[in-house]
């Protein structure tokens, strides 16, 4: 099958479950769009948007596909891209071809009534005609109580919830009542802590943007609790979408991002904690809780650098996301692959800036 000449598209939205959305670099992987990656960088993770005629019912302050009059002009943009509609069919078909270094799926959720229902149709189908895993990235607000129950018989082995502020103040100012939304925090965090309980410790990842507000001590709190309560954290930094509230608000300074990249991967790996951290006056990090030694193995790894995100068979991240937060280019933020010894030079000096 020629997918990139035989599938049909269409840049008008189309409902799910029987169209889908597909990011940039996944339309690319499964060859429905032509182009290039930056110092070759390849997708894991197919990634799967949700699609409805009256859109998403949510108004995130940060976010392409926010409801009201942000919609009606955003032209698709969503974490940085355009994500174009095509059949879902022809989508699973393309997955089951795509080579085994496409080893993870993940469908998005966003706010809509049918949004729940339509993922069990789509990750069925995935599940039976592909031998790839499938993550979900819920959206708690209309989950009921034994949604997640139903999503794991079905076939999903990981979950994401994106709560995206590190704060409930920053929450309730992006996301919540303040801009008319109906997220609430404690909702978010009672669901993450719930799809720990139904699919085991370290299945489930929290989604956190670094740059909307919060400071560095803000920040490693809640990537801290995310991990204490059994899971990790899909580390992301802010892009300002076009036609968003925040659109004029610029990314977090890379000092900033680095040092939050690495107190990431420390918690996550369980050699440092919140507590043990040293923060300044100005809540920015001064210490990161650990020897000299291993905290110069850790910089040298590259690892605490790259892409955060579920895994592949491998272990390492699969939804490495290329350039999802940054135009490609000398200034990566998330690394999509393995870091080379200019990479490390770069990011270990950025480290420093304050």
């Amino acid at each position: 099958m020629n997918t990139a000449q035989s599938v049909k598209w269409n840049d008008e939205i189309k409902q799910s479950p029987e169209y889908v959305r597909l990011s940039l670099a996944a339309a690319m992987t499964l060859n429905f769009t032509k182009g290039w990656f930056y110092r070759n960088a390849r997708l894991g993770c197919i990634n799967i948007l949700l699609t409805y005629t009256d859109g998403c019912r949510a108004n995130c302050s940060f976010c392409g596909l926010a409801g009201e009059k942000y919609r009606e002009v955003s032209g698709g943009s969503f974490i940085r891209v355009p994500w174009k509609t095509f059949e879902t069919d022809a989508v699973i078909e393309a997955i089951k071809n795509t080579s085994e270094k496409v080893s993870r799926v993940c469908i998005s959720m966003i706010t809509h009534p049918k949004s729940v229902a339509d993922t069990l149709k789509i990750c069925r189908k995935i599940v039976s005609s592909t031998n790839k895993m499938v993550s979900a990235l819920i959206s708690p607000t209309i989950l009921k109580r034994d949604d997640l129950k139903s999503l794991k018989e079905a076939g999903v082995d990981r979950i994401g919830v994106a709560i995206d502020c590190a704060t409930e103040e920053l929450f309730e100012q992006l996301r919540g009542k303040a801009v008319n939304g109906p997220h609430r925090w404690n909702t978010y965090w009672k669901v993450y802590e719930d799809s720990l309980r139904i699919f085991g410790e370290g299945k489930s990842g929290v989604h956190l943007i670094c740059g909307l507000g919060e400071t560095e001590k803000e920040m490693v709190f809640s990537i801290n609790r995310a991990h204490q309560s059994g899971g990790f954290t899909h580390l992301f930094s802010f892009f300002p979408e076009k036609h968003s509230r925040m659109e004029l608000v610029s990314p977090p300074p890379m000092g900033v991002y680095r040092r939050i990249q690495l107190a990431r991967w420390l918690i996550d790996n369980n050699k440092s904690q919140y507590e043990d951290m040293i923060f300044d006056s100005l809540d920015r990090i001064r210490t990161f809780g650990v020897s000299e030694q291993e905290l110069t193995d850790a910089i040298s790894s590259g690892e605490p650098f790259e892409t955060s995100g579920c895994p592949g068979l491998d272990g390492r991240t699969a939804c490495n996301r290329p350039y999802g937060n940054e135009k490609p280019g000398n200034d990566i933020r998330n690394f999509p692959f393995r870091l080379e010894v200019s990479d490390i030079e770069k990011v270990n000096s950025e480290l420093g800036q304050y």
